[in-house]
């Protein structure tokens, strides 16, 4: 039965990407403290896992196959919940300023 309620009421969910960890602890505390300062109940930062994206390129252009360089791109995901969220948190999300770099993408559920 607390389940269904708890399904009930209306939650906004934040997926935060970033390059840098840094970058996106330092944006998941301002968004937290500001949706916080509004009166919201809030479940997260939750880490996700960590992206690895993996690249190999051959140093010479033409002979030398055995010569590589590898690369790895790295993207760093939080999640945050907030629940019963009201017009005066939604406004203040998205008059929110981040840095570059920061990537949010706001769900309602």
């Amino acid at each position: 039965m607390a389940k269904k309620e708890e399904a009930l009421q209306p939650k906004l969910r934040l997926r935060i990407k970033s390059y840098d960890h840094r970058l996106i602890d330092n944006s998941a505390k301002q968004i937290i403290d500001t949706a916080i300062r509004n009166g919201a109940e809030i479940i997260g930062p939750t880490p996700l896992p960590t992206e690895f994206r993996k690249y190999t390129v051959n140093r010479s252009t033409f002979v030398h196959k055995t010569a590589r360089e590898q690369f790895e791109l790295r993207v760093h995901k939080r999640l945050i919940d907030i629940l019963n969220p009201n017009q005066k948190i939604i406004e203040s999300l998205s008059n929110l300023t981040l840095p570059a770099g920061v990537d949010i993408e706001i769900k309602m559920k």
